[in-house]
């Protein structure tokens, strides 16, 4: 038997931020000091570093459940199964619904439950519950739901990662501008077969990592110090990076059996355009090769860093012809890989 994404969906919201949108901003240095380069120069070194030009933000009224719901609606859909049938409906976020103009994270009930519920799944066996994994977590609920069904716990699951990260930036920090909205669902399903996900990696670095990314006030003084935003230390973040996702991707793919030569794609957390060609040239190194032409798709330059949603969202856009000059077929190995909050990274390997 193999486990494989049987259906598959996104949610990209509506409301686009360009990089020129943040023009009127005020950004400020960690002291308060005004920061002294004009907002077009920041633009330019950001689009310059990150590749994102655009953003996309959800509308007022929606909450990260909801776009979660709408992503998953897509993927039941796409399988062609009766949502009753799901085992385990495992939600990847990191920050629950924070609504339009609240200072506070609401994951009570859970977002998965509230998932489940806006589906009208009534079969209290379809277990429902939450991942908080930073931006790795939709691969872990991956690997978590194959583990399930290996085990014969679970014949099929669904897997979302959703995020408004628009609500949790102090948008007087420059690294504002990363951050984005979106979600994206798989249905992963026990089918007759020898492919689908055939090796996984994980691990949390956090004896001197577990920082890197944190919750922190305002670099505005006069705001609300008990208020508190997404912040990180981007450079920390780069270097760990570089440092051990290429290794973790290596020993997954040693894990598979399947060598380097046979890989189609891969598709990485979108965080950093820079930082993925990095370590993809990395990991392709260890093998003293350089990374084939086209072998990792994009699309954080127009929809900037969803966090959980970014590769769940990328994968389904290549399958619905929306990215151009991708494409996966049947029997093409894919390597996803993922690093954020925690730290944490993880990968695995599918053959489609």
């Amino acid at each position: 038997m193999a486990i494989k994404i049987t259906g598959s969906g996104s949610y990209i919201p509506t409301q686009i931020v360009t990089n020129t949108d943040f023009a009127r901003h005020q950004f400020l240095n960690e002291d308060g000091s005004t920061y002294a380069v004009p907002n077009e120069v920041i633009a330019e070194k950001f689009l310059d570093i990150t590749g994102i030009e655009e953003r996309r933000y959800v509308e007022n009224h929606l909450n990260t459940s909801d776009i979660a719901f709408f992503a998953a609606e897509k993927a039941i859909e796409n399988a062609k199964i009766d949502p009753e049938t799901l085992d385990y409906l495992i939600v990847a976020h990191n920050f629950g619904d924070v609504r339009h103009g609240a200072i506070q994270s609401d994951t009570v009930p859970s977002v998965a439950s509230r998932v489940k519920n806006k589906l009208k799944i009534k079969n209290p066996k379809c277990v429902a519950y939450d991942v908080m994994f930073g931006c790795p977590g939709w691969i872990e609920g991956m690997i978590q739901a194959q583990a399930f069904i290996k085990a014969g716990m679970a014949k099929k699951c669904l897997v979302i990662g959703a995020e408004t990260l628009s609500r949790v930036v102090d948008m007087h920090d420059r690294d504002s501008m990363i951050y984005s909205d979106g979600a994206g669902a798989t249905v992963l399903e026990e089918v007759e077969g020898t492919d689908g996900i055939l090796a996984h990696e994980t691990a949390s670095f956090t004896y001197q990592e577990a920082n890197f990314l944190f919750f922190g006030k305002s670099y505005n003084k006069d705001h609300n110090p008990d208020v508190r935003y997404i912040k990180m230390y981007g450079r920390k973040i780069y270097e760990f990076a570089l440092s051990q996702v290429p290794q973790a991707m290596k020993s997954c793919l040693e894990k598979s059996g399947i060598p380097i030569s046979d890989v189609k794609k891969i598709l990485i957390h979108q965080a950093n355009e820079k930082m993925d060609e990095a370590i993809v040239q990395r990991f392709f190194k260890l093998y003293k090769l350089t990374p084939p032409e086209n072998v990792m798709p994009m699309n954080i330059k127009k929809l900037g860093n969803s966090s959980v949603a970014t590769i769940p969202t990328l994968y389904d856009l290549i399958l619905k012809g929306e990215i151009e000059n991708q494409e996966l077929n049947e029997g093409d190995v894919v390597l996803f890989a993922s690093v954020g909050a925690g730290m944490n990274i993880n990968a695995f390997v599918y053959r489609c």
